[in-house]
């Protein structure tokens, strides 16, 4: 990406910056960054990009090109612009743990800062969770549809440009791929790498067997045969088998691949003739257009897959173009004190729940998540009482909660003053958070068609902080 990271930003975000500034408003503020819908239809999603996140908003500066840049553009004052040359973001940053299991309409991020520095970063900050967490959310449905297989994330080639790639490649391993053909998305983050061989390697060569040979020579200890170039069953299998039995005279193993036709008849054909070839070893893998909808149907099938290479869909969110993350303010500063603040909808489901808010998980005696609970960061929430779970739409509705085994604060301090003060996980101890999670929530909640709807209730308090806004500009509304 050429240009500063500073310009990352849609331009509503500096000429309101500008604004601010003139008239003096910059306040101290917090914002929440969370979704409306789960993707997919799914039941659950799984939190991505908060390291590149936390990574970019301390770093961020605007260099001399940016500001001679905006300064061209005719719409920036020069006292704003020396301004924005000595930026550097300065506030606290909030937020779950990668791979956690989120769920609509609570906080993953809480942004504590001036009004303009919040404001700058949100467009960053919405671009960079959306998409990590919308594909890492369809990773974790393929691989649950798997039935917790081996994924291969092949989908470099049909991504959305090289950070759409790279950033795929990452949130794909933490929601449960085993690793990825993308070379550079494995030295960057450490992820595995797989690949086998192309149509165009069996083309190259005089004869099949020919080019199956020649592969299987190269690099005995990883070979996988792409069968399918001319005849999945004639041809290709027949001469896989004669190189599978040379190299298990050497001692080594096997593998191939189908990229086309019918998966599940082919691959139990396949695996027939393998083992009445005494290739019992031999692994198939299967790709093409796959998701975790003919995954799921495969291995119900009883289809006899070993490796799933899944691509297109995967890193492009087949199914479902984006994630719906918001970024809105919820308090403002006065006199020392937060006073929330609330945004109406004439859609009952787009008024935000206001204040500082924690959240926290309960557990259920299994040790299974039972429910999600919004609650003022400064009100009490601990193991030992019963709690009322309000609807976050009707003021009326509420559940009764006592029978729990553990509540947990999902909101943590990641940045203070603009310095990063936690340490970044690897990316496989985020993806074990991830497959953690996953063994902790109720398989209704991970059905593919008709989930159930996990539950994220409000306190009491919290529900009365957001009902009296509301009646609070109702009645201003009515003039009275």
């Amino acid at each position: 990406m050429n240009g500063s990271l500073a310009l990352f930003t849609d331009l509503y975000e500096l000429t309101m910056m500008q604004g601010y500034y003139k008239y003096g408003l910059n306040p101290y503020v917090v914002f929440d960054m969370f979704f409306r819908r789960q993707p997919f239809k799914g039941g659950f999603s799984v939190f991505a990009g908060l390291e590149d996140v936390v990574k970019g908003i301390s770093e961020l500066r605007f260099c001399n090109d940016d500001i001679e840049y905006l300064s061209g553009l005719g719409l920036f004052e020069d006292d704003f612009l020396q301004y924005l040359a000595g930026f550097k973001f300065k506030g606290d940053v909030y937020a779950m743990d990668e791979g956690t299991l989120v769920f609509p309409n609570e906080p993953l991020v809480r942004i504590h800062s001036s009004l303009m520095e919040a404001q700058l970063i949100e467009s960053f900050i919405l671009n960079t969770i959306n998409f990590q967490t919308l594909i890492a959310t369809k990773s974790a449905r393929v691989y649950l549809a798997s039935r917790e297989g081996v994924v291969l994330e092949f989908g470099l080639r049909r991504a959305h440009g090289i950070n759409g790639a790279m950033a795929a490649s990452r949130a794909a391993f933490i929601g449960g791929a085993a690793a990825t053909s993308n070379t550079l998305a494995g030295k960057v983050y450490g992820i595995p790498v797989k690949g086998t061989m192309a149509h165009s390697w069996v083309m190259a060569f005089d004869s099949e067997y020919e080019a199956f040979k020649k592969y299987a020579d190269t690099y005995p200890d990883n070979t996988v045969l792409l069968i399918d170039t001319y005849d999945s069953l004639g041809s290709g299998i027949n001469n896989a088998i004669s190189v599978g039995k040379h190299l298990q005279g050497m001692g080594k193993n096997m593998g191939v691949r189908l990229d086309s036709g019918d998966l599940e008849y082919i691959s139990k054909k396949v695996r027939q003739k393998l083992d009445n070839a005494g290739l019992k070893n031999a692994k198939i893998t299967v790709s093409n257009e796959l998701d975790e909808m003919i995954i799921n149907q495969l291995v119900n099938r009883g289809a006899p897959v070993d490796y799933w290479g899944v691509g297109t869909k995967l890193v492009t969110a087949g199914g479902d173009s984006s994630l719906t993350g918001v970024y809105k303010l919820v308090a403002k500063r006065t006199d020392e004190v937060f006073e929330p603040v609330i945004k109406l909808s004439d859609n009952p489901q787009k008024v935000t729940n206001p204040a500082l808010k924690q959240v926290y998980r309960f557990y259920n005696g299994d040790n299974m998540l039972l429910a999600d609970f919004l609650a003022l960061e400064d009100e009490p929430v601990r193991k030992g009482r019963q709690y009322r779970f309000y609807h976050p739409m009707f003021e009326y509705k509420y559940l009764k909660v006592k029978d729990y085994s553990k509540i947990e604060p999902l909101l943590s301090l990641k940045v203070k003053n603009g310095k990063i003060v936690y340490e970044p996980p690897g990316l496989r101890s985020i993806q074990k958070r991830t497959k953690n999670n996953l063994k902790m929530l109720d398989d209704t909640y991970k059905r593919l068609i008709n989930p159930h709807i996990y539950k994220v209730s409000l306190s009491e308090k919290l529900k009365r902080v957001k009902f009296g806004l509301i009646k609070k500009h109702l009645k201003e509304q009515a003039g009275y």
